[in-house]
């Protein structure tokens, strides 16, 4: 799973990740959240499109899970089923930060919902990529890519979302981690280099 503030090169990378992935006698499945099916793509317009709907945080928090349970459900479980490897463009733990850190919610209450979602599927490994809020608002600018719901919400949430990001890094116990933090500074394919670094690294038999 990738992780990461607004820019900062999850999209680029998952696609950059799976290329390397197949090249390599994998199978991939690549997905994105919101989305990945019919209904979470629907629910990503609502989320993402409609600056004109007034969402409740409670309201956006259910809106993501929806999508989460439809993802796994229809798309990750039978990936997995299929012996297959999945790439996801976020995850739970974008729900912790964006939900919880970013807009105020109950933590330990996000948590439980997200679990229910989920149906208790875990990652195997969630790259954060570690970029500035403002270096990824910089990116997107220079990209002419104009601000969603969300990616508007301002500079105090996003640096919330951030904060929440490296709080769940530094809590994880160091002999059961799979949040690896990885620098999204720099082009491309030095940043996907350090991820396969990072793959390398954790699972040597595999990589």
């Amino acid at each position: 799973m990738l992780e990461g503030v607004e820019g900062a090169g999850k999209t680029t990378q998952a696609a950059m990740l799976a290329a390397w992935l197949r090249g390599r006698g994998h199978a991939v499945t690549v997905t994105r959240e919101p989305g990945g099916t019919d209904a979470g793509e629907a629910v990503r317009a609502v989320l993402l499109d409609r600056p004109d709907l007034e969402l409740s945080a409670e309201t956006e928090l259910l809106l993501v899970l929806a999508a989460r349970a439809a993802l796994v459900r229809q798309v990750v479980e039978p990936a997995v089923a299929q012996g297959k490897m999945v790439v996801a463009d976020r995850f739970s733990l974008s729900t912790f930060a964006y939900q919880g850190y970013g807009r105020g919610l109950d933590l330990p209450e996000v948590q439980r919902l997200d679990r229910f979602a989920r149906g208790g599927l875990e990652p195997d490994l969630v790259v954060l990529l570690d970029l500035p809020v403002r270096e990824g608002a910089r990116r997107q600018r220079a990209v002419g890519k104009g601000s969603d719901r969300i990616e508007g919400a301002g500079a105090r949430f996003h640096e919330r979302v951030a904060a929440g990001y490296h709080d769940f890094a530094r809590r994880e116990p160091s002999d059961a981690r799979t949040i690896q933090v990885v620098d999204g500074l720099g082009t491309p394919d030095e940043v996907h280099e350090r991820i396969v670094a990072v793959l390398r690294a954790q699972f040597p038999g595999t990589f």
